[in-house]
């Protein structure tokens, strides 16, 4: 359903650049005309990890200032970085869109680092707020660590990225020389196509080299510092911007500006795609059909347990994960259930709870905005280990405990015959029915004594003289 509605959406934009592209003239040799849609300018916040969720807020965003024909959709970014795969959808949609979008990082003390970089640059106006910074572009293999600093095949850069380029040969693998070629191609062709330094650009990749706000104007990396949104909407009034081939002229000055709210799927998404709420999920999951198992019909934790491992699933399927780790999760949880059944003494158990926290802690490979805290990885390890251990303080107590229950707690207690056949007899103790024999003789009615059992017959005798006494009663004794 994602794939299909993300080609639709692609569609509906390839054909909406294909309409205002016979709707205008080509930009050569046209006048250049005044940007003056009607719907004054909407805001739109990217913050902490750009993902699926990031990448539907944008693509409604921009659809909701389409139908309300707004002269300019503002992004406000602070993000760490996310994922290639959403960040490319975004730069698409944002490649694609009929309205201007201007990315601001900001507020005072943002950053556009990573994936925040390659937004920025994709989009037709660039602007930074004061005491920001934007940049650290070098790709995140998934599955391993970064890549390597410099690449040698991917065309020298000047001076000392050369020299680096040649020194790191030997580090990197192919496929981390293929992701930073491959990223700094990406993010050039991105320069060269809205006019910005694409020497930065490079550096940012290879050399994860940052900016700050006055260094990207400088170098022409942006072309705003505003420290809010209405100086930033009058220094960029006025400025050129090139949409499906036509060149327009934004006109945003003064005008109105209109913060775009998620929607409930949005922040469902946004909660989903956590990766610190899906690891939790996964636990959930996996205790509750393990538990299930381990007790059939209880029901409630099969149900939370599906539910939980459906949902933690779902958010698998867009994050980084490493399946060695979620592997080593089940693993973990299996051997501590295991233990919970059979006498190793603490072995397994161990053997799960180091398995169970290797996992976690391999569950999700480095992209920044996306990690699972290590705090709560050796909280939930520390408290499922102080569980387990009281689990096992249990059962050795009980162990230890005199027997309380049962037939072997028989002996002494006191019975009433219900009946009489020659030699045998049957006789009613703690609500159930038992056969008896005694050396004396019996009659229905009869308060006996248990003295001891052989199998399923209690050898008994009867009480004589001695005060009525509940027959589920042990007679007390003195010695």
């Amino acid at each position: 359903m994602a794939t299909t509605a993300r080609m639709l959406a692609l569609v509906l934009l390839v054909a909406l650049g294909a309409a205002a592209a016979l709707a205008f003239p080509a930009a050569h040799g046209q006048p250049v005309q005044e940007s003056s849609s009607g719907g004054g300018v909407l805001l739109l916040d990217i913050k902490g990890g750009i993902g699926p969720a990031t990448r539907d807020h944008l693509r409604n965003g921009i659809r909701q200032a389409t139908q309300e024909g707004a002269r300019a959709l503002v992004l406000r970014i602070d993000t760490p970085g996310g994922l290639d795969a959403a960040t490319r959808d975004i730069n698409r949609e944002i490649l694609a869109s009929p309205v201007p979008v201007i990315a601001w990082v900001a507020p005072n003390g943002a950053r556009a680092a990573s994936a925040g970089t390659y937004i920025v640059y994709a989009s037709h106006i660039a602007a930074m707020a004061p005491a920001t910074s934007l940049g650290a572009a070098t790709p995140v293999a998934i599955g391993g660590g970064a890549p390597g600093g410099d690449d040698p095949e991917g065309g020298e850069s000047d001076g000392d990225a050369e020299q680096g380029g040649q020194s790191d040969q030997g580090s990197a693998s192919a496929s981390e020389r293929k992701a930073v070629n491959d990223s700094v191609a990406y993010l050039r062709s991105l320069a060269n196509l809205r006019g910005r330094d694409a020497g930065f650009a490079e550096a940012a990749v290879r050399e994860a080299v940052t900016l700050t706000a006055s260094e990207a104007l400088e170098r022409g990396v942006v072309e705003v510092v505003a420290a809010d949104v209405q100086t930033l909407l009058e220094q960029v009034d006025g400025r050129s911007v090139v949409i499906a081939g036509v060149t327009s002229r934004l006109a945003v000055a003064g005008q109105e500006v209109t913060e775009i709210v998620p929607g409930w799927r949005v922040q469902l998404l946004t909660v989903l795609t956590n990766p610190t709420f899906a690891y939790i999920l996964l636990l959930v999951g996996m205790y509750g059909l393990l538990l299930e198992g381990y007790s059939p019909g209880a029901i409630l934790p099969g149900v939370v347990g599906a539910i939980s491992l459906l949902l933690g699933l779902y958010a698998l399927q867009v994050l980084p994960v490493n399946y060695a780790g979620l592997a080593l999760m089940a693993l973990g949880i299996i051997l501590m259930v295991v233990e919970l059944t059979t006498p190793t003494f603490g072995v397994l158990g161990i053997g799960g709870l180091v398995a169970l926290v290797f996992g976690s802690v391999m569950l999700f490979d480095e992209v920044p905005g996306f990690a699972v805290s290590n705090w709560l990885i050796a909280g939930i390890g520390l408290a499922i280990a102080g569980g387990f251990m009281f689990a096992i303080w249990l059962a050795l107590r009980a162990r230890r405990r005199p027997v309380t229950g049962g037939a072997e707690d028989m002996p002494g207690r006191e019975a009433v015959v219900a009946s009489v056949d020659g030699d045998r007899a049957q006789v009613r103790i703690r609500g159930e029915l038992w056969q008896a024999a005694s050396s004396n003789r019996l009659q229905a009615g009869d308060r006996v004594r248990v003295l001891g059992r052989d199998g399923l017959v209690l050898q008994v005798e009867p009480i004589r003289g001695e005060p009525n006494q509940s027959p589920n009663q042990a007679p007390e004794t003195t010695r």
